[in-house]
């Protein structure tokens, strides 16, 4: 077979995604499938939406327009702020877009205008993590700016934590959030039917805190495809953590020094390289490195060790593995989220999508649904 590859079981992101769905459905909250991961794969969201997400959404307008040839029927979310110089095709290919800025707002509306098109804004409210979001003393200038727009519908409020600085959704930025949505509707007399209350970093909180309160949607990537969450990376009991596995071709094997010799500067990459003298070791390179995977991201099979990576190579030490490193011997490596986006955007790893039984009979529901 091909290699490198990313092997991607849709028996087991289908079940991820289902036992997610039905988890969070007993809290009141919704799922949509975030496909920025997968490039938007089409036949990863079809077996998400027969799981029960409710929409599918993707901060890159090329991904959800791959969706939209597809032929998948099902909301459409843009999960970054838009651009305007792509407030056109938001508003052509999308039914909601996530919102910070209000220059970027009032052009979206020009262009749904324009199309004779209703889209839908949520606006996105900085909350401590300190990536996009209104300050909440400005949230409800912003929703009276958004309300006096044509062809604009207000379908809620959200927000994001997690993923800049680290700061973790818990009780009190949630009850923040809600209170926020109980208060527009109070002031303004609108309904708020979207609170987005974040990523795969809420499920901690939204599954096991004593009141959800407002929150009735999650936009979820990482746990569904990994099973884990991003909080401390820890799996999510009874969900798969191996749905995806990338497989990568040893081109040498050899025996060699430990410690390299000669005057050291930087590698390619800027490091100053940190060796132990243990002797030697035995050596083996892979054909796969940083242009296709984050190396700090990959979990080698017991008894072999990453020393290193370049462009195109990822160097490892073999000497504990229980089997021979043979030339065109295949390495199986289990991703993290930074080394899965890296290895699915690359055009160099080939994605093998294995369909059984069970997902070759969700394809066809999904074929007839569209039909």
């Amino acid at each position: 077979m091909t290699a490198p590859r990313l092997q991607i079981d849709l028996n087991k992101i289908y079940h991820n995604a289902e036992t997610l769905v039905a988890r969070l459905s007993k809290r009141g909250i919704s799922v949509t499938g975030v496909t920025k991961a997968s490039m938007g794969l089409p036949e990863i969201a079809n077996v998400w939406l027969q799981a029960g997400v409710s929409g599918l959404g993707d901060s890159r307008i090329q991904n959800l327009d791959t969706l939209r040839r597809a032929s998948i029927v099902a909301p459409m979310v843009l999960v970054r702020s838009p651009m305007l110089s792509q407030v056109d095709q938001v508003v052509a290919l999308t039914d909601v877009s996530l919102n910070s800025e209000v220059e970027v707002i009032r052009k979206l509306s020009a262009a749904a205008n324009t199309i004779n098109r209703i889209h839908g804004i949520v606006l996105m409210v900085e909350l401590g993590d300190l990536r996009e979001g209104i300050m909440p003393e400005l949230l409800e200038a912003t929703v009276a700016e958004v309300l006096r727009l044509p062809s604009l519908v207000l379908e809620g409020i959200g927000t994001n934590l997690a993923c800049r600085c680290g700061v973790s959704p818990d009780d009190r930025n949630m009850a923040e959030l809600s209170s926020l949505a109980d208060s527009l509707e109070a002031t303004f007399g609108i309904s708020i039917n979207t609170v987005s209350g974040g990523n795969s970093a809420n499920l901690d909180w939204a599954l096991n805190c004593a009141d959800t309160g407002r929150i009735n949607n999650l936009r979820l990537g990482e746990a569904l495809l990994l099973g884990c969450e991003p909080l401390h990376r820890q799996a999510i009991k009874g969900l798969h953590t191996d749905a995806v596995t990338l497989f990568a071709e040893v081109i040498e094997s050899k025996e060699k020094p430990s410690k390299p010799w000669g005057e050291i500067a930087q590698s390619a990459f800027g490091a100053v390289p940190q060796s132990n003298d243990t002797g030697s070791i035995k050596q083996s390179i892979l054909a796969i490195g940083r242009q296709d995977i984050d190396p700090c991201g990959l979990t080698p099979p017991s008894g072999i060790v990453i020393l290193g990576a370049s462009s195109d190579h990822l160097v490892v030490d073999s000497g504990n593995y229980s089997h021979q490193l043979a030339v065109g011997a295949e390495i199986p490596f289990q991703l993290n989220y930074s080394a899965l986006l890296r290895a699915m955007t690359s055009p160099y790893v080939t994605k093998d999508i294995m369909r059984t039984p069970m997902t070759r009979h969700l394809a066809e529901n999904a074929q007839s649904s569209c039909a």
